[in-house]
């Protein structure tokens, strides 16, 4: 059967366990990177330092700015036994839409202590088996989520959240707190690096997309096209239009660093080719086939097989492409997810 990336199951890969990255890198920023050039179909591996000297000035790279925060809540219920509460959005009024663990358990009544002035009552279940949730503390809900909060490490990552990932797991661009996953790709950036890429020329344009838990998400549904995309808010300011619109107007390329800022890019730019300000909620499901508009070239980690994530990258690599690319990362030892080395995609 011909594979084209049409259906769910053309993004199944064997992985071995020990390639899935556990810990980050020693230092931030010394990660591998693999080239993929869609223009040649040439695969290159470097480092991520290499990318340095492949972005020319007058380029731009995109950021997503947006701030993890200490969304997994660990505490026991009434008769003693663990549970778990996983914040995804603020509803408004100490009320909080969240996963929990043991679903079965957690009914609307059901009451979570996660410390003796802290504690969450269960009060409905949402159309997509998600909960609301009431937030109780003597102190500011914010405060009480960052003291007795842990760090939402992914469920691939088989170990208790440490003290290093506090800051490992976080840009060290990261403003604005929203996010319960890191936009990962901007896991590699060092301040320093940053500032030479200013010195020569190259443009920095933040956005901000507020990653959610349903970015883990498989798709369970063999036609991609009946998977029903989980939403994320997103907020492109003025003087990122700006600088986009003059680089596209300059000849300059776009450089997207990761799934999150390909996401809200596509979803803002207008049919006319401009970027304008804009913030609101966005469902965009990217995969092949796919037009892309406001990308040109994309910085990415490795995803896991059946995202929503790979797809996103078969649609901008081409996905036979792209397979290839997983297959000698596999074979090259990379390291794989979100404490993982990089890819980036470049050719027109």
């Amino acid at each position: 059967m011909t594979r084209d990336g049409s259906r769910t199951s053309h993004y199944d890969f064997e992985l071995p366990v020990d390639r899935i990255a556990q810990f980050p890198t020693e230092r931030r920023g010394e990660s591998r990177l693999m080239v993929v050039n869609r223009s040649t179909g040439e695969i290159a591996h470097k480092q991520f330092s290499d990318l340095e000297e492949m972005i020319p000035p007058g380029d731009a790279i995109v950021l997503n700015t947006s701030r993890v925060f200490r969304a997994r809540l660990l505490g026991v219920r009434d008769n003693g036994t663990p549970a778990e509460i996983l914040l995804l959005r603020s509803l408004g009024n100490s009320m909080w839409e969240a996963m929990v663990h043991p679903g079965g358990k957690l009914k609307p009544g059901r009451i979570v202590k996660f410390a003796d002035d802290f504690e969450a009552e269960i009060l409905s279940t949402t159309e997509r088996r998600t909960r609301v949730v009431q937030l109780n503390s003597r102190l500011p809900i914010e405060e009480a989520i960052e003291k007795y909060g842990h760090v939402p490490l992914p469920p691939y990552i088989t170990r208790s959240d440490q003290p290093e990932d506090l800051e490992r797991y976080q840009t060290v661009y990261a403003t604005e707190s929203g996010s319960v996953a890191a936009p990962t790709a901007g896991l590699h950036f060092t301040p320093e690096m940053l500032k030479r890429l200013s010195a020569r020329g190259v443009r920095r344009a933040d956005v901000i997309l507020h990653v959610g838990a349903g970015t883990f998400k498989p798709v369970e549904t063999e036609h991609p096209a009946d998977h029903v995309m989980h939403e994320e808010s997103y907020t492109l300011p003025a003087r990122t239009a700006e600088i986009l619109n003059d680089t596209r107007a300059e000849g300059g390329k776009v450089w997207a660093v990761g799934t999150t800022s390909v996401r809200t890019l596509e979803s803002v730019i207008g049919d006319d080719g401009i970027f304008s300000e804009k913030s609101a909620d966005t469902r965009i499901f990217i995969r092949p086939p796919y037009e892309f508009r406001a990308v040109d070239r994309l910085i990415t980690n490795f995803h896991l097989p059946r995202s929503t994530l790979i797809m996103l990258v078969a649609a901008f690599a081409g996905y036979d492409l792209t397979m290839r690319a997983y297959q000698e990362a596999i074979a090259e030892r990379y390291r794989l997810y979100s404490y993982g080395d990089a890819m980036v995609v470049i050719g027109d």
